[in-house]
């Protein structure tokens, strides 16, 4: 007795196999803002709307433009939880040189004077 898959079932294996090494991973590399001077202001920061938290207490982290394949691309905001003994300082591009620098957003101990 032979057993013989329909086309499309044997069709959906197939893809699924194939697709089951497949991963996604951000761009590395000249496409990756490496913290050279960008010659190239950064726009006005967009307008983000956002609801109430996923969970009472976390804090929105706003979006921020970043330095992508040679252009500037917007990167959107999202909730996190905070840490405790740290306030959120956000991402900001800088004056360096005749260009603009990013300093990447970081959480920082809060300084106790």
């Amino acid at each position: 007795m032979s057993y013989r898959l329909p086309l499309l079932a044997l069709a959906a294996i197939s893809a699924a196999v194939s697709l089951s090494g497949c991963i996604v991973a951000p761009a590395r590399g000249a496409y990756a803002y490496d913290g050279a001077v960008v010659t190239v202001a950064p726009p006005a920061p967009q307008v983000e709307y956002y609801g109430a938290p996923p969970t009472p207490g976390y804090i929105w982290l706003g979006g921020y433009w970043n330095w992508v394949g040679g252009r500037h691309v917007w990167v959107g905001g999202h909730w996190e939880a905070p840490r405790a003994g740290y306030h959120w300082v956000p991402h900001a591009w800088v004056h360096a040189g005749n260009g603009w620098r990013m300093e990447p957003g970081r959480w920082e101990r809060h300084r106790h004077d």
